[in-house]
């Protein structure tokens, strides 16, 4: 089911049926060296995964990750979604894609869609990201959707930047 569409993209809820999608993409070696190794082997961990977090949040938050497919041929370029961290006082936007498909603004028409979709139908007035220091092109992205630099915490022992969007 499609949450949002833009000019080249379509944000969808995430279901087991993109479980080799997400074996994928949690495998590239971005994903490993900027988020981390999430134990996802074969399509029953992606299928686990999928339940136990996205599918999780949609129903405890009403929102969660979605996958962003290209509208043409709704093939899956990447995920983008909202999260509630504990240990974060607001919800966090993340994304990730494919390697082939980084560097062509997916990652900023999915991500400025979905905050904007967030502050109306939710109406949060505050979005945070939180990225490694190293993480060059996620701070870029998250500067050129308007969040600022807010401070460095620790979360689950590793230092992370925290930007910050109020709308």
């Amino acid at each position: 089911m499609v949450l949002l569409e833009t000019t080249r993209l379509k944000l969808s809820y995430m279901g087991t049926e993109d479980a080799p999608f997400m074996l994928n993409l949690l495998n590239t070696p971005a994903y490993y060296k900027y988020i981390g190794d999430r134990n996802v082997r074969n399509i029953a961990d992606a299928e686990n995964y999928i339940l136990n977090g996205p599918v999780k949040s949609y129903e405890k938050n009403g929102f969660g990750y979605y996958v962003v497919k290209l509208k043409h041929d709704e093939s899956p370029v990447g995920i983008c979604g909202l999260v509630k961290r504990e240990a974060l006082e607001n919800v966090d936007i993340g994304f990730a894609f494919l390697p082939e498909h980084e560097g062509k603004g997916f990652g900023f028409e999915s991500a400025s869609a979905l905050m904007h979709w967030a502050n109306q139908t939710h109406g949060l007035k505050k979005i945070v990201g939180i990225t490694l220091e190293n993480n060059l092109p996620s701070i870029r992205l998250l500067e050129k959707m308007g969040l600022t630099f807010d401070k460095k915490m620790i979360m689950e022992d590793e230092e992370l930047l925290l930007y910050a969007r109020t709308f």
